[in-house]
């Protein structure tokens, strides 16, 4: 009978942990179990007739971790590794003389090393390993995203139509992957992909805190949904990640996930044979309620309520419908040349000069002032609560820069729910300098997301969290010196992650002038272009030399002399930056003010045109 007919029919048993459960069995936690599919196959026959025999309808073969990266072996070895894992399962299933499916397990692979092109070759590689055993099942378990799946269904499917495919991927205990996607997205994308069979989720979180994610929000009713929690959370002891043994636990809580409607049950992590013979015993697989589930029209209306408004993306709808405004957002719509002023928290507690510095703005042309967060890798005062403290004692707008470089998905999570409860509406995504060489040893940078991952991320809370009054975010614009389609092709990623304007880096010459405006004419966004005032010879010298991604040409340089005053340099950076200014005006959206040193008075002497 085929998967699919027996789905007609009944719920589905699948098995349990396969790593963890071969690391107790030889009670070593460092023994990859991949590895012994060539090097103790008969270790791994045996865990797949133990889940068998637990009543386990589905097992999936020895290869959730088996690419070059991780195993740290060659293109041949992989495919020796990848079609043994398939020839035990089949052997351990023909010797149970039990009618039992075959999933082909592909796990993610890191993308610390390779492009997205070599990582496509990669998975296009395992695919075609098991498609020449013309398998019924594929399952890809783990995954944080759709990013490489969209592209290996339709070609799994094309190669071999009749495939089963399964795609599941890891939440943590807030409902969101390691890339920021939540929950609800994830099923939407599932309810739409005409080439997914089923899916769900695994790994990452224990059965208590699945249920809880799983009951609140609905099942799309055109997928087979599959569910397969950790055993728990694990404890360290002696070297080794010990789960506890709570089969009881776990199976009320299965209970609980099948009465949602939930197709396909099973383990992850920690969980071993017990843990499914458990659910096979104590779960009714004849009942086929499904729950919550909701049609998938019905999907893609609620997609639809939640997302922006389509007109011309420039509005955000809550989940009422009801269009919410964006103060700072809202300067652009008459034309009107928005003005963000950089300033730099301070490195130690003193943060009276910075206070000085946003109160004279306060009463200029300045519409927003943006906190850097801490910049070159040099730790300073928190950018959000150094913005929270401005707003409250300046009352203008401001827009803190967070940076993907120093805080991982739990503290940057943290700070984006803090900065929203304290009134925070604009942020500014940005991946982050790199920490500076004599630090490396002392403290690393974390980078869980780069930008267009966090604003991913930030998209999904706006969703989830902040739909009455959404976050309104910005992306920095890199417009350098590489291919034009090819930043404006990175700049469209951005936008299709929710950003709503672009911040650039400098402009100095009318090359960089150019660029922008090409740029300009290709993407419709909002653009602040970057002016900084260079306030002395050293200064200019400094950024010319020293400064990656900042082209300031030799004419500039020479305006200045090393015995100029304070008062004359200011007045020649001003007048180079009312000069980029007047090139810039026939186009920019408004500028990005980045003054050195927090040289705010160099604001009386601009012409905004």
């Amino acid at each position: 009978m085929k998967i699919k007919d027996y789905l007609l029919q009944h719920k589905l048993v699948m098995d349990g942990a396969m790593g963890t459960y071969y690391s107790r069995l030889v009670n070593n936690n460092n023994e990859i179990s991949e590895y012994a599919n060539l090097n103790a196959p008969d270790t791994i026959i045996n865990i797949h007739k133990s889940y068998i025999e637990a009543g386990a309808k589905l097992i999936r073969t020895n290869s959730f971790a088996a690419n070059r990266e991780a195993l740290s072996i060659t293109s041949g070895e992989q495919e020796k590794l990848i079609k043994a894992s398939y020839d035990i399962a089949k052997k351990a299933v023909e010797e149970s003389g039990k009618e039992v499916y075959i999933a082909c397990d592909i796990g993610p692979i890191s993308e610390s090393s390779k492009t997205e092109e070599e990582l496509l070759e990669e998975y296009k590689f395992i695919c075609d390993v098991f498609l020449k055993e013309k398998p019924e099942v594929i399952l890809f378990e783990t995954f944080s995203s759709f990013k490489y799946i969209r592209e290996l269904v339709p070609y799994i499917k094309e190669k071999l139509p009749d495939t089963f495919i399964i795609t599941n991927f890891c939440l943590d205990k807030n409902g969101y992957t390691a890339a920021g996607i939540s929950i609800t997205s994830l099923l939407e994308e599932l309810a739409k992909t005409n080439e997914i069979d089923a899916g769900g989720f695994n790994c990452g979180i224990g059965s208590g805190h699945m249920y809880h994610i799983l009951k609140k929000v609905p099942l799309p009713d055109n997928k087979y949904i599959v569910i397969t929690p950790n055993a728990g959370y694990p404890e360290q002891f002696q070297n080794r990640m010990v789960f506890m043994d709570n089969e009881g636990y776990f199976t009320e809580n299965m209970k609980r996930i099948a009465g949602l409607g939930v197709d396909i049950m099973g383990g992850c992590c920690g969980t071993t044979p017990n843990y499914i013979k458990n659910i096979n015993q104590h779960i009714n697989m004849q009942d086929l309620n499904r729950g919550n589930r909701i049609t998938y029209s019905q999907q893609v209306t609620l997609s639809l309520k939640h997302e922006n408004s389509s007109e011309e993306n420039k509005e955000n709808r809550s989940a009422d419908g009801v269009i919410h405004k964006n103060n700072l957002y809202e300067l652009f719509q008459p034309g009107k040349k928005v003005v963000a002023v950089e300033l730099d928290p301070p490195f130690d507690a003193k943060d009276e000069k910075i206070l000085e510095c946003a109160n004279k703005l306060k009463n200029s042309t300045v519409d927003v002032i943006t906190l850097a967060d801490s910049p070159m890798g040099r730790s300073r005062v928190d950018s959000i609560l150094m913005s929270v403290k401005i707003a409250r004692e300046t009352g203008m707008e401001v827009m803190p820069h967070l940076c993907c470089r120093d805080k991982n998905m739990i503290a940057m999570r943290s700070g984006i729910l803090g900065a929203y409860v304290n009134g925070i509406r604009n942020i500014l995504v940005v991946t982050g300098d790199p920490i500076p060489s004599e630090n490396r040893q002392s403290a690393t940078g974390v980078f869980d997301y780069n930008s267009i991952q966090l604003m991913d991320f930030v998209k999904e809370m706006n969703r989830e969290h902040f739909s009455e009054e959404p976050i309104y975010y910005g992306g920095a614009l890199n417009y350098g010196r590489g291919d034009i389609n090819k930043i404006v092709e990175r700049m469209q990623r951005k936008i299709d992650a929710g950003v709503k304007y672009f911040l650039t880096q400098p402009i100095f010459s009318k090359e960089d002038v150019d660029r922008i405006q090409s740029i300009k004419e290709k993407i419709d966004t909002k653009i602040l272009c970057g002016i900084m005032p260079l306030v002395s010879y050293r200064n200019a010298n400094f950024i010319k030399n020293e400064i990656t991604g900042i082209h300031v040409p030799d004419e500039i340089v020479k305006r200045y002399h090393p015995d100029m005053s304070k008062e004359e340099a200011e007045w020649t950076g001003a007048e180079i930056a009312n000069e980029i200014i007047e090139k810039l005006s026939p186009f920019a959206d408004g500028y990005y003010f980045m003054l050195p040193f927090n040289r705010v008075s160099l604001m009386d002497k601009i012409r905004i045109i």
